[in-house]
């Protein structure tokens, strides 16, 4: 089938070809730079070298032999009109490009025409997409047809090197240059830097070299490639109404902007971190873009309102009335508290809004994984290597009416590397396929002989998230599948960190699946051994539940365990990723160190321990068969009562509006699943709201004439925010209160005015108004239980 892309649609359109496609060697190539072509050619050169061990020969011209011309379309057309003459009809637009593949079948030619230098570059990495590449062998579809142009002017992703990444910090210079090249390779043309005074420790024991000297070594090399550098620069004094302070930040300003090469355009959150208030922030941030403006006149300076409560928000918007002409645009992030659609119409026209994705995080995040299972929450936390390329194209697609110039996203990490290539597949086309992109990148990265086969594993270790680790058969298909790819990988490609992140990543899935299915047997035998107490005595009971709870010292999944530790050692070598903190000196278990949670109890037995304990020092048989059966009977009702476990989204039958993530990826619409810290798998995950959203649940068949109270146990991570429960939006079941950190039950009669119909709808909530992560209602378990008159 012969290739094409649309200049209107920029998609591909199938036209029949003329014959049989078949492919054409180039192993004997001749690459000819047309004009000024940057680092393209030596680009071009370098990877194809890299993969194939052919080093492709850099001349002026070649006759009768295969070549590979590259350059603007201005310039080849004055050098080579016959070349031009062969391309589909030109994409409008800038950093577009054309390819074809044309010639003799002893002399072809592949011409790769930019719309601009840019462009020339994106052409090279769509070449490498396409070319197949093994060892001494480099071939080309010889109906290969494109004709190309980015939809999103803006398409860009954050690279910190800072101590709060879990990998990023041990880089050396090659390395930032090899992976911004990566990024440009597939359509990036914007790297966004990190200042190197941030809300992070000062220093990392892996750093190769300082992070100011870095800094100005990666804005060097984004410039080198032609990519706009842009700079992430927090606003973190306490006071900046102080006239010393102000003049010590400028000063600091002043250095950084002095020391980099490039600089196109400075992002300043107005939150995490930094928290000043909005009509102070802007003149802080007037003077600052005079101060950037003395080194980089044209750069740009952007804000985002981000933690924000509602009156700042308000003053926020009061201020971008006033139309400041230092400011070029405003940012929409995580901890927004308002919809990107308000946000939108709030902001005046002048000002555009860049859009800064959350790509990075699984969990309490801007887009979280959708009800993601306890174990792997547990297990994985935060920031794990988190290939979700489904889940990505839902965020695209439904923030796409919004993104007028593009984005940058946020990130901490390689952890999230194949979304970075998710994003700027779809940033350059909306309407791509996400299938196609991962298969693009798998060619590249991995190697030709597994593209497909890689492909489908990275959508399968999406698919191992979706629902619960015990009952996810696929997570046993995904280790298999990438079990096979181990077993026939080459040297190089086992020392390839994507493909060991991948390894890792199943390896460690496969493991919690059956750590998971273990656990869960134990805690039902224990539960077992615990209702025969009657029988067999307490003590005698305690004890056989105890047993029944001990983990053997050869753990099952013994062999998938040493694997994953195996792997975690192999990418501290490749990319000094830091999976554990004891072990590679990672800043925190919560940053990515997941090796050091491998081993964390996925039932209920450190609760159940403690009750055993707590059992065992009553004084009398009768206190301790009593005490028990609580525990057996801990999510039991009774006769007439209701139980919901918030968390589970199998067992919340009275929840009103759940979210739905495929129509609301921010899960701003209803109650989705949050996560805390917890004794009890039901307190480590939690229903929660997002922002002012009340948290509802409706209860009908209840007894009209009886008396109902609700026991509530609160989780979540947001332990500071009172909570207060009413039924029916007027009667009062408790007031504002503070969570509980011990997982104490509230409890609190219902007012029988509002059972008396015979259903009640209980509605939690929070004060309107606040700022902060937006994580508003979190409540782990709670009981509507009928009281005896």
């Amino acid at each position: 089938m012969l290739k094409f892309v649309s200049s209107l649609a920029l998609s591909f359109v199938a036209i029949p070809a003329l014959g049989f496609a078949a492919s054409v060697s180039l192993n004997h190539a001749v690459v000819v730079p047309v004009g000024e072509v940057g680092r393209s050619a030596e680009v071009l050169v370098q990877e194809v070298d890299k993969r194939a061990q052919i080093l492709l020969p850099t001349a002026a011209s070649a006759s009768g032999k295969a070549t590979i011309v590259l350059g603007t379309h201005d310039a080849i057309r004055k050098s080579m009109p016959s070349a031009v003459s062969k391309l589909p009809a030109i994409a409008q637009g800038a950093e577009g490009y054309r390819i074809v593949v044309t010639g003799t079948a002893d002399a072809p030619m592949v011409v790769l025409a930019g719309n601009d230098s840019l462009g020339t570059l994106f052409a090279v990495g769509r070449l490498l997409q396409e070319l197949d590449l093994r060892k001494g062998s480099i071939t080309v579809d010889d109906q290969l047809r494109v004709a190309t142009a980015p939809h999103y002017r803006l398409r860009g992703h954050q690279l910190g090197y800072r101590p709060k990444t879990n990998s990023y910090d041990g880089w050396d210079v090659a390395q930032w240059d090899q992976y911004i090249r990566e990024l440009a390779l597939f359509g990036t043309n914007a790297i966004e830097l990190i200042t190197p005074r941030s809300d992070d420790a000062p220093d990392s024991p892996h750093f190769p070299i300082s992070q100011k000297r870095m800094l100005t070594e990666m804005s060097r090399i984004t410039k080198s490639y032609g990519l706009q550098c842009w700079l992430w620069f927090p606003a973190l004094e306490k006071d900046y109404t102080d006239a010393a302070t102000m003049r010590n930040a400028n000063k600091e300003w002043e250095e950084v902007f002095q020391s980099l090469p490039c600089l196109d355009a400075v992002f300043v959150p107005g939150g995490d971190p930094g928290h000043t208030e909005p009509g102070v922030l802007m003149k802080v941030l007037e003077e600052k873009t005079a101060v950037m403006r003395k080194y980089h006149p044209k750069a740009t300076m952007w804000v985002s309102p981000q933690g924000f409560n509602k009156q700042w928000m308000e003053t926020f918007y009061s201020h971008l009335d006033k139309q400041p002409t230092w400011l070029t645009g405003v940012v929409f992030g995580p901890q927004n508290r308002e919809r990107i659609e308000e946000f939108r119409r709030r902001v005046p026209k002048r000002y555009e809004v860049r859009h800064y994705p959350d790509i990075t995080h699984t969990m309490r995040a801007q887009y979280p994984v959708p009800n993601w299972d306890i174990a792997f929450a547990s297990t994985l936390q935060r920031e794990p290597i988190n290939p979700r390329p489904h889940d990505q194209a839902v965020i695209v697609r439904k923030v796409q009416p919004t993104m007028e110039i593009g984005f940058l996203t946020y990130s901490e990490g390689c952890n999230d590397d194949v979304n970075k290539f998710v994003w700027s597949a779809l940033g350059w086309d909306p309407n791509a396929n996400v299938t196609d992109a991962i298969r693009s990148y798998s060619n590249v990265f991995i190697g030709s002989n597994m593209k497909e086969s890689f492909t489908t594993g990275i959508f399968g270790l999406e698919a191992n998230w979706r629902g619960a680790a015990a009952s996810n058969e696929g997570i046993d298909a995904t280790l298999a599948l990438f079990r096979s790819l181990e077993a026939k990988a080459t040297p190089a490609q086992l020392s390839n960190w994507r493909f060991q992140q991948a390894l890792y990543r199943a390896y460690y899935d496969a493991y919690v699946r059956v750590r998971s299915l273990d656990e869960s047997a134990r805690e039902a035998e224990a539960m077992q051994q615990l209702r025969k107490a009657s029988s067999v005595g307490s003590l005698v009971s305690l004890k056989a539940a105890e047993d029944a709870l001990k983990i053997p010292a050869l753990r099952p999944g013994a062999e998938l365990r040493a694997r994953t530790f195996e792997l975690a050692e192999a990418l501290f070598q490749s990319i000094r990723m830091q999976l554990s903190v004891p072990r590679y000196q990672a800043i925190g278990v919560g940053r990515g160190a997941n090796l050091d949670l491998i081993d964390v109890p996925l039932n209920n037995a450190p609760w159940l321990t403690k009750q055993f304990a707590e059992i065992r020092e009553l004084g009398d048989e009768p206190a301790r068969l009593a005490r028990i059966q609580s525990v057996v009977n801990w999510t039991n009702p009774g006769p007439g009562g209701f139980y919901d476990d918030l968390g589970n989204p199998l067992n919340q039958p009275h929840v009103v509006d759940r979210a739905n993530y495929d129509e609301d990826p921010m899960l701003l619409n209803g109650v989705s699943t949050g996560y805390g810290n917890g004794s009890r798998l039901s307190w480590g995950r939690v229903g929660e709201t997002k922002v002012d959203r009340p948290l509802e649940l409706e209860y009908n068949d209840l007894d009209p004439k009886a008396q109902y109270k609700v026991r509530v146990i609160y989780g979540g991570d947001s332990n500071t925010i009172p909570i207060r429960l009413d039924a029916d939006e007027q009667y009062a079941v408790h007031p504002p209160q503070a969570k509980n950190r011990e997982f104490v039950p509230v409890e609190a009669l219902v007012p029988q005015a509002a059972t008396a119909d015979g259903k009640v709808r209980l509605q939690f909530s929070r004060e309107a108004g606040l700022g902060g992560n937006g994580r508003a209602v979190q409540v782990a378990e709670i009981w509507l239980l009928r009281v005896d008159n």
